[in-house]
């Protein structure tokens, strides 16, 4: 009888991520999987064309650079192979691509009233379009709770953790659980945590969602997503993706491969630059409170602690009630912070929030959202510091 074969001992996230979609051997030695730019892949027989057995068969589905991402994507995320994990021309389109694949004309979905605006859009006005009835549903809600919303027809609930603005945490297990009890999918847009800080599929969802354009590639010079499914659903996000031409560009896709090769050192910097921000701005009298799930202070810290491994460099605080003169001052003379949409990248950026729904249960005040990038926390803390100064020398109060 042969003993068994000893298992492979589990990688930590850093080596995966350094080795993971990598094939030198086919690639001439290579370290990185070159960047093919091809539409058309020629077969050398009749029979090779007909039989379509290789993986790559056309540039829009597969070349060895996208396979290479969607294979080092589909690692992170804990999904089998790179089959489960589509790219898409941007986090959008991703997001989009995962909702049609679950969706039809008269079905219910449930979604977080904190997700990405362009996500609210496309809920609120194709899916109208299409005869699909969004509901939204309080971002902090507890699952007993939420449970009461699910309808017959509901199909989907679409979790965003933490929310894009306002930054309240989900129990991303437990309404997860409450959704399969009603016949229901979950998809999570995971893009503040990425795959290194949590992973959805382990946690009940069915797709998880990456707009690979922030932290993923983390050089603001990209525009891409990603969607990756459980067994059960790979199938129906593959043949949404295909029906709706949608592919990763080629050069986009091997920038983000490059960018993912160093995700846990930018990650680990971004966490401890965005906590020295968060922390310098709880100590000032400007600031009413300060929007971060990694700060004991809020409300639903318990929840982060519990089931993610680490924090982004994104968050919010809000102001006290400012004249928009003040705002400006602060603003216009910031030296380190750019004024900017997105984030994810290694520069730091601060934008005026303004959400389609309250902060539950805070006061009223101006929303700014903070990106932490990679520089020195001294020096952005002291850029901070000035513009505060600046806000308060202008107001009237």
């Amino acid at each position: 009888m042969k003993e068994p074969k000893p298992s492979a001992p589990r990688l930590g996230s850093a080596t995966r991520l350094a080795h993971a979609g990598r094939e030198s051997s086919a690639h001439h030695g290579a370290v990185n999987v070159p960047l093919y730019r091809a539409s058309t892949l020629l077969f050398p027989t009749l029979k090779a064309m007909r039989d379509r057995a290789r993986a790559f068969t056309y540039g829009r589905k597969l070349t060895p650079t996208t396979k290479a991402l969607a294979e080092t994507i589909a690692e992170l995320e804990g999904a089998e192979d790179y089959r489960h994990t589509v790219l898409a021309p941007s986090g959008l389109s991703a997001i989009s691509c995962a909702i049609l694949s679950v969706v039809k004309s008269g079905d219910h979905i449930l979604v977080s009233d904190g997700v990405y605006n362009p996500t609210r859009l496309f809920c609120d006005e194709f899916l109208s379009r299409m005869g699909v009835e969004t509901e939204y549903f309080d971002p902090a809600a507890r699952a007993e709770s939420l449970s009461a919303m699910f309808r017959e027809k509901t199909a989907l609930l679409f979790l965003e953790s933490p929310s894009s603005l306002t930054f309240e945490m989900q129990d991303a297990g437990a309404l997860a659980e409450v959704a399969r009890r009603h016949r229901a999918r979950t998809i999570m847009d995971n893009t503040w945590a990425t795959p290194l800080f949590f992973r959805p599929l382990l946690h009940g969802a069915d797709l998880s969602v990456q707009a690979a354009t922030k932290y993923l590639s983390g050089h603001s010079d990209t525009l891409l997503g990603s969607v990756t499914a459980t067994s059960a659903m790979r199938r129906a996000l593959s043949r949404t993706h295909r029906q709706l031409g949608l592919c990763g560009p080629a050069d986009e896709a091997y920038m983000t491969l490059r960018g993912l090769r160093t995700l846990s050192l930018r990650m680990a910097r971004h966490q401890e630059t965005g906590l020295a921000l968060a922390r310098f701005l709880e100590s000032r009298a400007e600031i009413s409170h300060v929007l971060h799930p990694a700060l004991p202070s809020h409300r639903q810290h318990e929840l982060w602690r519990r089931d993610f491994s680490g924090a982004a460099g994104l968050f919010g605080a809000v102001l006290n009630p400012v004249e928009e003169r003040a705002l400006s001052a602060m603003f216009d003379g910031m030296r380190l912070f750019g004024m900017g949409y997105s984030w994810g990248g290694f520069e730091s950026l601060l934008t005026v929030a303004e959400p389609d729904r309250a902060l539950t249960g805070e006061a009223e005040g101006v929303l700014i959202r903070i990106h932490a990038g990679l520089e020195d926390a001294s020096d952005l803390i002291e850029d901070l510091a000035a513009g505060l100064d600046r806000l308060s020398a202008n107001s009237n109060g």
